[in-house]
């Protein structure tokens, strides 16, 4: 009875022993892959809806990329457009604060590029035109005599392509276009692929790439329109803006590009400290009676190619805070001067003067004519490489 007893006694200590290095063995295992899980699901999911369907039958579709704090951005693979960006504000009541339509027929029709991704050229080329070389191009003329935002047919216009990625606590769209030589009277095959990242520490990059098989010209660039109230009800001229530019182009009658480049001290268009936009917006000077308000580029410090901070607009009574970074040598800064209550705002009314601004990153306007600025030929072999990125937070 004894030997019994204590053989079973050892058997049972086997057993315990054996059944604890199982279950360390299944407890590392199973932190393994928690911990493996957790990776793969680390990244905000991409939702994917159906937005309309265009006259042709394509299909346009709606991308949703979320990141941990509650930002939410809105893509459609008509034009790259971003239609909304939703984010809480200092009390944590979440709002969008771009421009957009939620009705695909009015991105169809005539508008001011809400949200768009803008090619070839963003801004305008005067006369619609431009040579390399001994060749002259003819554009098509949509702003009067000039060629703006690329043409009547722009990308702003274009379907998409665009793949979700995972990258880490990253949510990623890849945007591809493919621009067939002369499409808008601009040279070369372009291949042109645009990446929109929204990471978890509320920034929204925007990578842009391009290759072509033909000299040309070209200047990406994103058209969100921001009010950071996020009540699209009212004017943006109770933001604060600081740009971080000495200089600005002023233009003529045209809205293009004198070829000066003029100090900021001492004008309306001075924003090196932080101000109110309202501040001077209707100042009496020339250049901005011209613009209607401000539609000008600002020649940006620092070096063009790195990325830095080069404009930042607060929004007070929200919290909400806009930083731009780019490595482009401009920024275009227009605050919707001819925005005129006929467009419909989802949220009810419609978009009157003022109720949203641009930061639009770039090359200057009519480069391509003004051999002074800084050149925006891409030939074969090279590859066109910008970033921008929108950085979001509270204050």
């Amino acid at each position: 009875m004894y030997k019994i007893t204590k053989y079973s006694y050892l058997f049972s200590t086997f057993l315990l022993i054996l059944a604890t290095t199982s279950c360390k063995e299944a407890k590392k295992v199973e932190t393994e892959n928690t911990t493996e899980t957790a990776e793969q699901m680390s990244a905000q999911p991409i939702s994917k809806s159906e937005f309309g369907t265009l006259p042709n039958g394509t299909v346009v579709d709606k991308y949703t990329l979320t990141n941990a704090n509650g930002i939410a951005i809105d893509v459609i693979s008509y034009g790259g457009r971003i239609t909304a960006i939703r984010m809480p504000d200092k009390n944590g009541k979440v709002e969008n604060i771009t421009l957009g339509f939620d009705k695909l027929k009015d991105y169809l029709a005539d508008n001011p590029y809400f949200g768009a991704l803008i090619g070839r050229y963003g801004n305008r080329i005067a006369n619609a035109q431009f040579s390399i070389g001994e060749n002259t191009y003819k554009l098509g003329a949509n702003n009067g005599t000039n060629n703006l935002h690329g043409g009547p047919e722009g990308f702003d216009r274009a379907v998409w392509k665009v793949t979700p990625k995972a990258d880490g606590d990253k949510s990623v769209l890849v945007l591809e276009y493919y621009s067939k030589d002369g499409e808008m009277g601009y040279p070369g095959n372009l291949a042109t692929v645009v990446t929109y990242t929204l990471d978890n520490d509320n920034q929204f990059e925007i990578n842009y790439e391009a290759e072509t098989d033909k000299a040309t010209v070209i200047n990406l660039t994103q058209h969100a329109y921001f009010n950071l109230s996020g009540d699209f009800s009212k004017p943006i001229t109770d933001h604060k803006v600081k740009i971080d530019a000495d200089s600005f182009l002023p233009v003529d009658e045209n809205l293009i590009p004198t070829g000066e480049i003029r100090n900021v001290s001492g004008t309306p268009f001075d924003f090196t400290q932080s101000k109110t936009v309202s501040k001077e917006i209707d100042a009496d000077n020339k250049q901005i009676a011209l613009g209607g308000g401000y539609d000008h580029c600002w020649v940006l410090n620092g070096v063009t190619g790195n990325l830095r901070t080069s404009a930042i607009a607060m929004h007070a009574a929200s919290g909400r805070k806009l930083e731009v970074l780019t490595t482009e040598p401009g920024i275009q800064f227009y605050t919707g001067n001819f925005l005129d209550g006929t467009l419909p705002n989802p949220a009810g009314g419609y978009y009157g003067k003022r109720s949203g601004f641009c930061l639009e990153t770039q090359h200057y306007p009519d480069s391509p004519n003004q051999p002074k600025f800084p050149s925006t030929k891409l030939e074969p072999g090279e590859r066109y490489k910008t970033t921008t990125i929108f950085k979001f937070s509270i204050e």
